[in-house]
């Protein structure tokens, strides 16, 4: 599915961390890079890639999240993790891209370039080829839990970035039962319900701590962290380094 501006009323693996009942981190040296998918209960072609995201998620060597828009709930189903908020975060990678339009399924890899959400080829590609270029995760970034604290650590690098939360349920299955997908039980993995600017990146080391607290709000939750650049006009843009942690 596709939509134009203003046409519609906007060393441990994942896998194995997944079966740990505590809180535990996502080795940085393992991450590729950073996938997140623009994804919608009710549109018909996303849920190859919810399934795609799935696999990425438990093969481990990637930040995967999961963003569900709004502009899809016109078509007779109310996306329930879909946020304006997710909505826009995809409109901003659009502008950032320099993109007319958005679609779903997308996925947005690194903040830097977009593929269509199932290709899973497509986006290792696109990761190989940011590596290749020097333009992967290149900064270090921990994110542990120590007492009733979050600690987010991270390194030495060049430039300036955000650093971002992004705080998701790690799995949920819908019962869609009306749209484009009536009928279909859907198993959504990382889908994100809030993001937050914890901090700001100058290029030194640096860390913040925030209190664990904040990841009750999911039962089965969890939260990644971004260092993340923004474009002259403020958009999302490049990802420079990424962690996941996991209650």
């Amino acid at each position: 599915m596709s939509l134009k501006y203003g046409s519609l009323n906007f060393g441990l693996s994942v896998f194995a961390l997944s079966m740990l009942a505590s809180v535990s981190v996502q080795a940085q040296e393992q991450v590729k890079g950073v996938v997140e998918l623009f994804t919608s209960q009710g549109c018909a072609s996303c849920p190859p890639a919810d399934e795609a995201l799935r696999k990425l998620i438990q093969k481990g060597d990637v930040v995967g999240l999961s963003y569900h828009v709004d502009y899809w709930n016109y078509l007779g189903w109310a996306d329930s993790l879909a946020s304006k908020e997710n909505t826009e975060r995809q409109y901003g990678y659009a502008r950032a891209l320099g993109r007319n339009n958005v679609y779903t399924p997308q996925a947005v890899v690194n903040g830097r370039d977009h593929v269509k959400g199932a290709d899973v080829q497509a986006i290792y590609g696109r990761l190989d080829a940011f590596t290749r270029a020097g333009e992967g995760l290149s900064v270090p970034v921990k994110a542990s839990r120590v007492a009733d604290e979050i600690a987010i650590d991270i390194g030495e690098g060049k430039g300036k970035a955000d650093v971002v939360v992004a705080y998701f349920n790690r799995e949920q299955v819908v019962d869609v039962q009306k749209g484009e997908n009536q009928g279909k039980k859907i198993s959504y993995w990382h889908s994100v319900y809030d993001v937050q600017t914890v901090g700001m990146w100058d290029g030194k080391s640096m860390s913040v701590k925030l209190p664990a607290s904040i990841l009750s709000k999911a039962k089965n939750g969890g939260c990644a962290v971004l260092l993340q650049t923004s474009d002259a006009q403020g958009n999302p843009a490049a990802i420079v380094g990424a962690s996941v942690l996991l209650q």
